[in-house]
């Protein structure tokens, strides 16, 4: 490995900025350099290596010479503020993406991933021969762009790890069957780039697959040994697979934090050559304890310095203010990728955008901000960061709805949000009145409103339907054990909701009058939510409507058919919320409405809006 400045490295993660030619775009730029500035090295996205083995139809690629130049001035600009670059070279395999027009897919094997995707074609020695050549020419062009490093993509369910994988390489020649068998290709692979290029290169792995007939730790730690023996310079230790294990592939707020760090240190302890960290470092506790406890070589830092560019600053003391907080919940940068419109993130409205930096109104106003909820504390704070004098109003406790967010299984990431925008309120001294705002608070006193007011669970007109728990039965205080409890509506908080009531033994029905339950919901989310709640036996009712409630019988008409619900304990509506704004007009004083107020959405959505409007007011 070269000389850093630090052990801090950016991970690769994809972006989604380019256009269907790969090329470098000045929105990669602008993302890169805002994170180099105290990091010691930045690999940028995974490069595709033909253009017809895309993952994302807008990632970068480096198929081609003509990459060269726009790659070129991605390295000037990184380098420029002080860090290094490490190009990070990776064939899908079959994982390469089926909904882009002329995408091929080889593999080891000819089964499509069990999670759906293309059917592969099996390789034969002259597509071995491609591919080893796909690689030695896309390393060549990442030396003749001014990279610093190469990183060879070995792990995560991609080409190199479905010959290294027993539960996918099903193959009768010299590549399957043992394991001196399954490393032959890639190793074959590590040995021509490394004759090929004489700048550092750095393997990348899954430590364990996490599944019972992948690959896991001890082959991992044969296989790393070989690498070093074949002259590579670094080993990064990652998990799972995007096919079979796409929790662990991108260490989701679902999964155990730290597991990854177990894996590289154990590796560590074989090797005489660097092993890189990785896997939701997020935190300067986290950054402490793989310093003190592992004693990591190198950290890799990914969603962290999308959520904080300045994360790294901050942590060195070279900065001063709060770490906006990565919550590890795959909302705004895995479902901004995959929608299409590129890397966004919940927590930073900047991410995706053309940046610009918040500057000083010249002509200071007052503002009223009704509300405290994301949307509301997010306006507060910007209004204030220009220079204009704030008073947020607040009847109840900061965070509004979103305190509930953290209460549910797997969610508990999402638990440092709320605390974060409270310390950015008092560092930047906003007035917060904790009182219901009237009209007679707002009319004379300010030179525009903004109502934050959020939303409120929308009302159900359903005889006997009188005794029934919205989501404040989340509340530890509001818990109920060992109840038969009906849950009416089955988006994104019906089925949180009953995530939190399984592990309480509570026997759960959810109703939903369409078909998909937890439409609303990140996809890793509500797969594995849907996944805990069928394994512990969840009543699934979809088209069915409500009709009346009498005693612990609940009727409903379910595909034209009267159904009964009975002995049900217990009844959880969650069908929807309504906006609510308790005004629209305060004579000459302009009036904003923001976040849920305005339309009902994701926490992503009011605090984006709401960051939107105070820029501009």
């Amino acid at each position: 490995m070269l000389t850093l400045r630090n052990k801090f490295i950016f991970a690769p993660i994809k972006l989604g900025y380019s256009d269907a030619s790969g090329i470098v775009k000045q929105k990669h730029i602008d993302f890169y350099v805002r994170r180099s500035k105290y990091i010691a090295a930045v690999t940028p996205e995974p490069f595709f290596l033909d253009e017809c083995l895309k993952e994302v139809p807008t990632q970068m690629g480096i198929h081609d010479d003509k990459m060269i130049e726009g790659l070129k001035r991605l390295n000037l600009a990184i380098h420029n503020e002080g860090a290094k670059t490490i190009a990070h070279l990776n064939h899908p395999g079959r994982m390469a993406n089926p909904k882009i027009p002329g995408n091929y897919f080889w593999s080891s094997t000819n089964k499509a991933c069990e999670n759906g995707g293309a059917v592969p074609e099996k390789m034969d020695r002259k597509k071995i021969n491609t591919v080893i050549r796909l690689f030695v020419n896309a390393a060549r062009r990442a030396v003749a762009s001014n990279f610093d490093m190469i990183e060879l993509q070995f792990g995560h369910g991609y080409l190199l790890a479905q010959f290294l994988s027993p539960a996918v390489n099903d193959r009768k020649d010299d590549y399957g069957g043992s394991f001196e068998n399954r490393i032959r290709f890639p190793l074959e692979l590590a040995r021509a780039v490394r004759r090929e290029v004489d700048v550092p290169i750095i393997a990348r792995i899954s430590g364990d697959e996490m599944i019972e007939k992948g690959f896991h730790l001890d082959e991992m730690i044969r296989f790393s040994l070989m690498l070093q023996n074949t002259g590579l310079d670094g080993i990064h230790v990652s998990a799972g697979s995007v096919c079979s294990t796409p929790p662990w592939f991108f260490q989701h707020m679902f999964i155990p934090k730290g597991k990854t760090w177990e894996m590289a240190e154990a590796i560590k302890k074989h090797l005489n050559i660097p092993v890189i960290f990785v896997g939701r470092i997020n935190s300067p506790e986290d950054v402490h304890e793989l310093d003190k406890k592992y004693h990591a070589d190198y950290l890799a830092v990914g969603r962290a310095l999308v959520a904080d560019p300045d994360f790294i600053g901050k942590y060195l003391g070279k900065l001063e203010g709060n770490i906006r907080p990565c919550l590890a919940c795959a909302d705004g940068c895995l479902g901004g990728v995959k929608s299409g419109v590129g890397l966004q993130c919940l927590v930073n409205p900047d991410v995706g955008k053309d940046h610009v930096d918040i500057e000083k109104v010249k002509e200071p106003q007052k503002y009223a901000v009704v509300g405290g909820g994301l949307a509301g504390m997010e306006a507060a704070l910007i209004l204030k960061k220009r220079g204009h004098e704030v008073d947020l109003y607040e009847k109840e406790k900061l965070g509004g709805q979103f305190n509930l967010a953290p209460l549910t299984p797997g969610k508990k990431s999402m638990g440092v949000l709320v605390p974060y925008f409270v310390k950015e309120l008092e560092d930047n001294k906003v007035h917060v009145i904790y009182k219901e705002a009237r009209d007679s608070d707002l009319k004379h006193d300010y030179d525009g409103v903004i109502l934050a007011s959020g939303s409120k669970p929308a009302a159900l007109k359903i005889p006997g339907l009188s005794d029934y728990h919205w989501a404040e039965i989340l509340l530890e205080k509001n818990l109920p054990e060992n109840k038969k409890i009906l849950i009416i509506g089955g988006g994104l908080v019906g089925v949180d909701i009953a995530t939190a009531l399984i592990p309480r033994n509570n026997k759960l029905i959810i109703v939903k009058r369409t078909t998909d339950f937890g439409e609303d919901m990140e996809l890793i989310a509500k797969n594995l939510s849907l996944k805990m709640m069928r394994e512990k036996e969840t009543l699934f009712s979809d088209h069915t409507f409500i009709t009346k409630v009498e005693g612990n019988t609940v009727y409903a008409r379910k595909d034209e058919q009267d159904i009964q619900f009975q002995d049900v304990d217990m009844i959880v509506v969650s069908a929807g919320m309504k906006s609510y704004v308790p005004f629209e007009k305060l004579g000459d004083t302009p009036v904003y409405i923001v976040g849920d107020a305005r339309k009902v959405g994701k926490a992503k959505d009011a605090i984006h809006e709401a960051h939107d409007l105070a820029m501009k007011l």
